[in-house]
């Protein structure tokens, strides 16, 4: 497809830019066709796409240089928050785009190759995407098995990849792969490559489509890897590619709370119309107790959800080297992929029969948010990494109370105090992993507390924070007491023996 627009604005100041790309959401889901429908099929019609293409929504992660809007994190976060209000998959679709493949590339990729490849996305609605995953290894990716030797004016490329978003429809790649050596062993070390599916020496067989549980607007599927790129087509790191790697996932994992901006605050909207709208006996659904709390939980998500964004836009611009960030990184993505399905349940639960259905908007949002809990790192793996993160400063620091501890961090000083009498304890150097996740969960939302005063600060409305930290409170004690129980519960293989209940009856 070809834009109508050979470039965008850049001229445009943000809020227009953001008022333009909206109006050509509207009218894409809700003229060209009915978002609601749309929602139980693959893809979107071309109609579709092309209207939201037309504004050339990506040119947010392009630098001013090539003809972009110069990839500012706070631009890249605001569309991705308009797109998810109106559809999660359309905005992952983006943050595919964005995180996974333009950013590395304008931060990592050689001049000569930049230049055509931003052209093809400001005037040729082109698509990249990244490949990591492979079939036998998940989120274990030092040990991937693709592997790349030297050929001729390039690089041989050769190995299998799943799960990678926007499978088959993606114009270029951004391949991961180690260096096979001489004794045909592969380097530990991680390469990344561009590939052209356009070219036909560099284009990736896709194998077969997933038939996925939500997101059906985005493909995955299975693809063989038997490639040859030019040598400039090979990412420059600034060190290693495994830090090159971090750098990408962190910037990526920070990016989640844009994701999650919009579609949360959709599901605070929807649930408040209907709890509004809703009579019961002689009074609406907001004058029960437990109703009013359950919105709060969902305008909680959104205060925290808004505080990250903030933090991020100051935090992650591509001049950061985000490595060595994998606290904050994981306590974005784990933390706001929790609320966001969080606040899909909530919004469902009150919106009771009606919200049982994939055309509606709470229905479809727990199957679509879903999944944000386990790609780019399982909820439970990133919860594990911060807990070590902040068990090994703290031996470091010889500090072994936790209050002490967060009271002293940059990030966690001003939050600590809130809930001192739940953070007052020891939590050991040795523990099972299921204490490490409930660790980590409690130093997120200690350190989401921190990003939520910060915000406050700068004069974000006081009585959202109130409610924040007050559900912040709740869930910190909670996580606490779970902390302090003995549980060793472990699966029994052989559990059907003596277990019929039929048998005793």
């Amino acid at each position: 497809m070809v834009s109508s627009k050979a470039h965008p604005d850049n001229g445009e100041n943000l809020p227009n830019f953001i008022a333009r790309f909206e109006k050509a959401l509207h009218e894409a889901f809700y003229k060209e066709a009915d978002i609601n429908q749309l929602s139980l099929q693959r893809g979107l019609p071309p109609a579709v796409w092309k209207r939201i293409m037309d504004e050339v929504p990506l040119a947010v992660a392009i630098p001013e240089a090539y003809g972009g809007r110069g990839a500012i994190v706070k631009e890249c976060l605001a569309l991705l928050a308009s797109a998810s209000y109106e559809s999660l998959p359309l905005s992952l679709t983006f943050g595919i785009n964005i995180a996974l493949f333009l950013e590395p590339v304008a931060k990592y990729a050689a001049a000569d190759v930049k230049a055509p490849i931003f052209d093809a996305f400001l005037k040729h609605q082109r698509m990249g995407g990244l490949m990591i995953t492979e079939p036998d290894y998940g989120s274990d990716a030092l040990n991937m098995r693709t592997a790349y030797m030297p050929h001729e004016s390039g690089y041989r490329i050769k190995g299998t990849k799943h799960w990678q978003g926007l499978t088959g429809q993606a114009d270029f790649w951004l391949v991961t792969a180690r260096k096979q050596l001489p004794n045909g062993e592969l380097a530990r070390d991680i390469d990344f490559f561009i590939s052209d599916n356009n070219v036909p020496a560099q284009h990736i067989k896709v194998e077969k489509l997933f038939n996925n549980l939500g997101l059906y607007m985005i493909p995955y599927g299975l693809n063989t890897i038997d490639i040859e790129v030019p040598a400039n087509q090979r990412l420059q790191p600034e060190s290693t590619g495994l830090k090159m790697m971090l750098d990408i996932l962190h910037r990526s994992r920070m990016q989640f709370p844009g994701m999650g901006m919009g579609f949360i605050k959709r599901m605070l909207d929807e649930a408040v119309s209907h709890c509004s709208q809703r009579m019961v006996g002689s009074g609406n659904l907001l004058a029960l107790d437990s109703v009013q709390f359950q919105l709060s939980r969902i305008q909680s998500a959104y205060t925290i959800c808004s505080a990250m964004c903030a933090r991020s836009s100051a935090i992650s611009g591509i001049p950061y080297n985000l490595s060595s960030e994998g606290l904050e990184a994981n306590t974005m993505k784990a933390l706001v992929t929790d609320l966001m399905q969080e606040a899909a349940q909530l919004c469902l639960q009150v919106s009771g029969a009606n919200g049982y259905k994939i055309s509606h908007i709470a229905g479809r949002g727990i199957v679509d948010s879903r999944p944000f809990q386990i790609f780019e790192g399982s909820n439970e793996m990133l919860y594990t990494q911060i807990a070590d993160i902040l068990l090994k400063k703290m031996k470091k620091a010889k500090v072994d109370n936790l209050f002490q501890y967060l009271s002293a961090g940059e990030l966690t000083k001003q939050a600590a105090p809130h809930f001192k009498k739940s953070l007052d304890f020891s939590p050991g150097e040795v523990l099972t992993q299921r204490k490490l996740v409930d660790l980590g969960k409690i130093i997120s939302r200690t350190t989401a507390a921190g990003y939520v005063l910060s915000l406050a600060d700068k004069g974000f409305r006081s009585d959202l924070v109130e409610g924040c930290l007050e559900n912040l409170s709740m869930d910190i004690a909670h996580l606490v007491s779970n902390f302090y129980l003995d549980s060793r519960a472990q699966v029994i293989n052989d559990y059907t023996s003596a277990s019929d209940w039929k048998a005793f009856v």
